[in-house]
């Protein structure tokens, strides 16, 4: 049969090509020399006869390599990031930035427009909404209702499931609510408070998925820059919510802002479930050396997820380290939520100063921490790839130091009666409390990455707790809205933040936990939970430099380059 014929000799002419570009590259290699692999810095390998071997290995596993089969999309848009070339988990990271961000603003919706709902008339000259400012209050507060009853259960849901599955429908969900909110609030006080109610709790498992998608996804050397490259889109939400709000409002009308967050929460909605993905195997575009990457630095994981009967709540109940993180979750939340909601009026009532009208300068604060955040993660994995720094060290210092520099600026807020180094000292404190998200925010990964979903809703919902009781409390003390008053405020924050200082200092750790191993029986047959060390190699690469070698159990050495074998998909 010619055809057949021309189909051998085509493969075999490919095969011949193929053989001859192995040896040229494996001959450019040299002897005992660290290869820069795409853009990952691999561990030191010994070639010459093996790097052959090497090369033929790196190439069989690239075409060879079984993948996952393709969704009915991918066949027309593979799941690639259309602006440039990324590495998965760096997109990953992206995305989940932008859904953070887009669910913080969402949350600043209503705070922004209720001015505009309820001062507007209709023909008839009756409000057209017709609310009093007990309310206002029940139906805004009424968001964290339910954000507080799913952080657990949540943590449970994003163990048990898929956890970009469960973020993704959390933030598609709450921006289709956001688009009811307007024909909810013209309806009935009780149909707003349902729609708030709602949406907290779908947001109130999104902290929880999050760590569970970088359980998965995050080398252990990467998952401060990682998570915090994630969380910084929450305080981005923080610094365009409000301006952004304000502009709809007044440029088109009250209900504007609810259905441009809506639309764009369910078009980022499209984006996440085109391109993101449960973990590397299941991604069916990624590079074979970025899946071997992430699935050896993890090594191999347990069989089964927890479940409610199998995850150990009474050791959380009585781990230490656990406890700091809740205890720094409590302090950091106070004090945001203190200046998110009582920043305005503080200005307005010690200063005389309408700080409300401008909100670049309300927002500056937080603008500077969304930049210090994902900073403070790439120095914080820095100290610990290079062996500066061990794990448990880095958390503290970054904390600690963080918390403990926002108490200071806190205590400069609290006996100063100048405009302009109370806006520095505010913006100062919450700069520096940037860093601390790179240690207690990150820590739950480190000390029992199989359980860090359930363990981010505790500590998370501890910290929404702190965030309910702080606007009470302020409001006990600044009845009369005098200087004295909010001095105390601030100097019960910045004590709340020493105590919390205190507490992790001497509790944290970055070390795997012996509770957070997997019962023997969903154990993986022959591995167990990696640990770091230093690594061969010191390059920079993907999303800030990674690590030439990985350090499995009893310090076994795992260079990549040494040990490339095919990854079950």
């Amino acid at each position: 049969m010619p055809g057949l014929d021309a189909l051998i000799a085509l493969k075999d002419r490919a095969k011949e090509v193929r053989e001859r570009f192995v040896v040229s590259r494996s001959s450019e290699i040299p002897h005992d020399s660290a290869v820069q692999y795409e853009e990952f810095e691999l561990g030191a390998a010994k070639v010459g006869a093996a790097g052959q071997q090497w090369a033929e290995g790196a190439l069989d596993e690239e075409m060879e390599r079984e993948k996952p089969p393709l969704r009915k999309i991918d066949q027309y848009m593979p799941p690639d990031c259309p602006c440039c070339n990324m590495t998965k988990r760096f997109t990953m990271a992206i995305l989940a930035s932008i859904g953070f961000l887009i669910s913080f603003g969402i949350r600043c919706n209503m705070g922004v427009a209720v001015v505009q709902m309820t001062a507007n008339r209709t023909d008839n000259g009756e409000r057209e909404i017709d609310w009093s400012d007990d309310i206002v209050g029940v139906v805004d507060s009424s968001f964290f209702w339910g954000y507080l009853v799913t952080q657990v259960p949540g943590g449970l849901i994003a163990s048990r499931f898929p956890a970009h599955r469960v973020f993704g429908t959390a933030i598609t969900t709450s921006s289709l609510l956001n688009m009811l909110f307007p024909g909810a609030s013209r309806l009935h006080p009780a149909a707003a408070m349902a729609v708030r109610i709602l949406q907290g709790l779908v947001e109130g498992v999104t902290y929880p998925a999050c760590h569970g998608i970088w359980r998965n996804w995050s080398p252990p050397l990467e998952r401060s820059r990682l998570a915090t490259m994630a969380f910084c889109g929450s305080y981005a939400g923080a610094v365009l919510g409000m301006p952004l709000s304000a502009w709809l409002t007044e440029g088109i009308g009250w209900p504007a802002p609810f259905y441009f967050y809506g639309v764009a929460g369910v078009t980022w909605g499209f984006f996440w479930y085109w391109l993101a993905f449960e973990k590397p195997s299941k991604h069916p575009t990624i590079s074979a050396r970025e899946q071997v990457y992430i699935e050896e630095s993890l090594g191999k994981q347990p069989t089964s997820q927890p479940t409610f009967a199998s995850t150990p709540w009474r050791a959380f109940a009585t781990s230490m380290p656990v406890w700091a993180i809740v205890v720094a979750n409590v302090a950091r939340s106070w004090t945001f939520y203190l200046l998110i909601i009582s920043q305005p009026t503080y200005f307005s009532e010690v200063f005389h100063y309408k700080v409300a009208k401008s909100g670049t300068l309300s927002a500056l604060p937080h603008l500077v921490m969304t930049i210090v955040v994902p900073f403070g993660g790439q120095l914080a994995d820095y100290f610990r790839k290079n062996n500066i720094l061990s794990t448990t060290n880095v958390r503290k210092i970054f904390n600690c130091g963080g918390f403990g520099l926002e108490a200071l600026f806190l205590l400069v807020v609290a006996f100063t009666r100048e405009t302009t180094v109370a806006i520095s000292a505010l913006t100062l404190a919450v700069g520096f409390s940037g860093f601390a998200i790179s240690g207690f925010n990150v820590n739950h990964l480190d000390i029992a990455p199989r359980y860090a979903s359930i363990l981010m809703g505790i500590s998370n919902g501890f910290g929404t707790l702190s965030g309910m009781i702080c606007p009470i409390v302020v409001e006990e003390f600044t009845k009369q809205g005098t200087a004295a008053e909010w001095q105390v405020v601030f100097l019960i924050a910045s004590i709340i933040h020493f105590l919390g200082i205190t507490f992790y200092g001497i509790f944290a750790s970055g070390e795997l936990q012996p509770w957070a191993e997997p019962p023997p029986e969903e154990a993986a047959p022959g591995d167990a939970a990696p640990k770091e060390t230093t690594p061969a190699v010191g390059g920079v690469g993907g999303v800030g430099g990674v690590v030439g070698g990985v350090t499995g159990v009893g310090g076994r050495r795992a260079s990549l380059m040494a040990s490339w074998r095919p990854m079950a998909p």
